[in-house]
């Protein structure tokens, strides 16, 4: 940005008056009564680059089909289905369960996202999952 292409405002003094002050003056070994520091232009939580649907959906199937196998939920619909005989229906309630949960994840998550920053979010599932832990270290030495 050239400085002479708008008056710069700063405390009142216009970027005319500072030049016609430096003009003025006749010692040059002095230093100017009011130094002009660049401006910086600060762009808050500026657009990320939006990611394609194929990657966001990939990323999710990869990250919650992981995280799933094994726990508490696959071990107790394997149980639930061994049991009841019935295997498609303990299919169907527990995928319906799972997308239950999972559309208040995404409205709660939505909801969340448009009152708080990336960051403070971020910074709050940090220390909820550090909770979370340490509150199951807590139970292994307890038990």
């Amino acid at each position: 940005m050239k400085l002479d292409s708008a008056p710069l405002d700063i405390s009142g003094i216009s970027q005319t008056e500072i030049e016609l002050e430096l003009k003025d003056s006749t010692d040059l070994s002095l230093t100017p009564a009011i130094a002009v520091e660049p401006v910086e232009r600060v762009v808050a939580d500026s657009p990320q680059k939006q990611e394609s649907v194929l990657v966001v959906f990939g990323t999710t199937f990869v990250t919650i089909f992981l995280a799933e196998i094994g726990d508490k939920t696959q071990l107790s619909t394997l149980l639930m289905s061994a049991q009841s005989h019935s295997p498609w229906v303990v299919f169907i309630g527990s995928a319906t369960a799972l997308i239950t949960t999972s559309l208040l994840g995404v409205l709660l998550g939505s909801w969340i996202g448009t009152r708080l920053s990336p960051k403070t979010v971020e910074k709050s599932a940090g220390v909820m999952l550090l909770v979370i832990s340490l509150m199951l270290f807590w139970d292994i030495f307890q038990g």
